[in-house]
């Protein structure tokens, strides 16, 4: 429903009463999802310029500099709402969506990211989530032939009533030649194509501005969920860009949020639009002017093309088999005009409309969430077993198998924590994530360190940061607390961007992720994508008798991390990392100097031996719970041959122990020794496969 001081407002600056379908355009496009009306002034701060930026924050993608000869085209969205309700269509769309924002500016889509975050494991509908998600989006990334490369998984209570379901996607195209998503042009054309349209859809935006489980029970689920169509959209893909490469198209949008209405409104904000709701192909009959315009079937494009290049463009799309139809044109004023069956059905200031929402104010107020630290009980192996157990680090490959990580054949590494694409005989590092648990407790220091985090993982490959984007995933604004999250991890992320010399280039902003019926609110969420460049760096296995050596300092910092969550012990939240030790690693892995280089993070030490180093022999001194499980950021482990480079680089490390060939990570710990075998990595590891194995 459109809020009552917003209905008010609108009719007031109108003079008039709203027709049905203008009541239904003003409740999508002034949604949260759509207007970001009550985060756009936290956004503005952010920094968004540099030397690499040609498209920022706006636009369906940005547009970034790679090299001489490649620019990328990146964009970030949220399906969250739809992935909880229909998990399989909702991924699959999710991936569908974001790749269209790619295509729109007349890239080819490259890969794409999935940091994604799920309740508790333990419970059925987790697991029921975990699987056809990840079917889902494997289905339709597949059928695209659009590799998925690494992503990031998080389990919490906190997202069993709203799993968050973000995609990113980038794709390549050459300098100097892109579309935009605005029109400029009067008297031009716009040409809808892709898919027919249908009922799918309907209200999407503002059933993604609400409470998810709430809003499903009152019947959304069934019109607010779409399937997605891969084989079309592999179509669509192909006609877009030969499209876009004879220039028969000047602009172009992705018919995502508010369906056409959307679209159309935004891409003709500064020449205006008429749009002839009779001319939408339709693939359900008796389709009222609302649906029509408002509708989110999947696999749509709305181009903006010079009248005499209609005929052409009906050529292009046949080839293809898709539709495609003249659905309206620029008209050179400040009108949104909707005719249907004879009949101005809407005739609105379109930057009203587009844009035009007011701000929302609501109240912030802090809290204090961290507990005093309490040691667990336990040996040190019971607590190591527990913290590799813990779903976070399980291995998640029984998942990522389903994806086809070498589409394309630019895919030169993969981790869990990292991507390399080989591009232009560079790599092109990507990396992504965020711990909500620590932006809980903490949400500047917990956004500034997500974006930390990732500059670690692009410098442990040698590469260099060239931008971020964001998805911003909370709870409720009308919460004084969810405000005051937004508020500080906004501040934190652009204040570490701002030490990095690292843009945030777009993004989006998903809000009310929460249930009431469920009884859960999602932690703050604010995840990071990040994109580097450097050398290509061809690593091998540290070599037996290499030194291991923990980069940095370490504090007692237990709070949100791992540990924490297995055993309940609190503590603080890690303050802001250090970013001193970023330019030095990388100097050294890109100098040859480490035979190994891995950022501290989740899991602390110890999972980063286990991942580096899990032949070793390692002695640890001092308090062996801050050593080996504190999540300290700005930190790496190393693996070197010779400790005097370590000593030349004027860092803080401590050497922990050598590269064994024993088959055993062995941790003495004063009068403790834990000795974990293969067995042990192995079946700690693979907690998430057995789990969704189980019926």
């Amino acid at each position: 429903m459109l809020a009552v001081d917003d209905e008010r407002y609108i009719r007031s600056v109108l003079g008039r009463d709203l027709t049905p379908l203008e009541t239904a355009a003003f409740e999508n496009l002034w949604s949260e999802h759509c207007s970001y009306r009550s985060t756009r002034k936290f956004l503005k701060t952010l920094p968004s310029t540099g030397d690499s930026v040609i498209i920022g924050p706006g636009d369906d993608a940005a547009i970034v500099k790679f090299s001489d000869d490649t620019v990328l085209a990146i964009a970030m969205e949220s399906h969250n709402h739809p992935s909880y309700l229909s998990p399989y269509s909702g991924a699959a769309t999710g991936v569908g969506g974001i790749v269209r924002d790619v295509i729109s500016m007349g890239a080819r889509p490259a890969g794409i990211l999935a940091p994604w975050y799920f309740g508790n494991l333990a419970e059925e509908k987790t697991r029921w989530l975990i699987r056809n998600a990840t079917a889902g989006a494997a289905d339709y990334s597949n059928t695209i032939n659009v590799p998925a490369l690494s992503g990031y998984q998080m389990f919490d209570e906190s997202f069993s009533g709203n799993p968050l379901i973000n995609v990113v996607c980038f794709g390549l195209m050459k300098p100097n030649r892109f579309m935009f998503g605005k029109a400029f042009k009067t008297g031009w054309k716009l040409i809808l194509f892709g898919a027919k349209t249908g009922r799918d859809g309907l209200g999407g935006a503002a059933f993604a501005s609400g409470d998810i489980a709430k809003d499903a029970g009152e019947g959304g689920a069934a019109t607010t969920c779409v399937d997605g169509h891969p084989d079309i959209e592999a179509r669509l893909i192909a006609a877009t860009l030969e499209l876009f490469e004879r220039k028969t198209i000047l602009a172009c949008r992705d018919l995502g949020a508010a369906g056409l209405c959307g679209a159309s409104s935004e891409m003709c904000v500064d020449v205006g639009a008429r749009i002839f709701a009779d001319a939408v192909p339709l693939g359900d009959t008796e389709m009222s002017v609302t649906e029509i315009l408002l509708s989110e079937s999947q696999e749509r494009m709305l181009a903006e093309i010079h009248p005499d290049k209609v005929a052409e463009a009906l050529e292009v799309c046949a080839k293809y088999d898709l539709s495609c139809a003249v659905v309206g044109e620029t008209t050179g004023n400040d009108r949104y005009v909707v005719e249907f069956g004879g009949e101005v059905v809407c005739d609105l200031p379109i930057r009203l409309l587009a844009g035009g929402a007011p701000e929302r104010e609501f109240p912030v107020r802090p809290y204090a969430a961290v507990r005093e630290f309490v040691r667990p009980e336990g040996s040190l192996r019971e607590l190591a077993l527990a913290v590799l157990s813990h779903p976070d680090l399980a291995d998640n490959s029984m998942h990522a198998a389903q994806f086809n990580a070498q589409a394309q054949g630019r895919t030169y590494a993969m981790t869990p924590f990292y991507s390399v694409l080989e591009m232009d005989g560079m790599g092109l590092s990507l990396a992504c994530g965020c711990n909500a648990r620590h932006t809980f407790l903490s949400p500047y220091a917990g956004a500034a360190n997500a974006v930390l985090e990732l500059a670690c993982h692009i410098a442990s490959v040698g590469g260099v940061p060239i931008c971020v984007l964001d998805n911003l995933n909370f709870g409720s604004p009308e919460s004084p607390e969810v405000m005051w999250q937004v508020s500080e991890t906004v501040k934190g992320m652009g204040d570490m961007c701002r030490a990095l010399g690292v843009p945030v280039v777009g993004g989006n902003v998903s809000l009310y992720n929460e249930s009431e019926v469920c009884g859960t609110g999602i932690k703050p969420t604010p995840v990071v994508a990040m994109f580097g460049k450097g050398d290509l760096i061809g690593w091998e296995w540290p070599d037996v008798g290499d030194s291991i050596a923990v980069v940095g300092e370490t504090m007692p910092e237990f709070g949100g991390s791992v540990l924490d969550a297995v055993t309940g012990c609190g503590g603080a939240a890690p303050e802001v990392g250090s970013v001193a030790a970023l330019p030095v690693v990388r100097d050294l892995v890109e100098r040859a100097q480490v035979s190994g280089s891995m950022a501290i993070t989740r899991g602390g030490l110890l999972y980063a031996l286990v991942n580096l180093a899990a032949q070793a022999r390692v002695t640890i001194e001092g308090d062996v719970l801050t050593k080996l499980f504190s999540e300290t950021y700005g930190r790496f482990l190393v693996t070197v041959s010779d400790e005097g480079v370590l000593r030349e680089s004027g860092l803080p490390y401590e050497v922990i122990g050598e590269i064994t060939a024993d088959g055993m990570l062995t941790i003495d710990a004063g009068a403790e020794r834990v000795v974990l075998t293969q067995q042990d990595l192995f079946m700690a590891g693979s907690s998430v496969t057995r789990a969704c194995r189980a019926r």
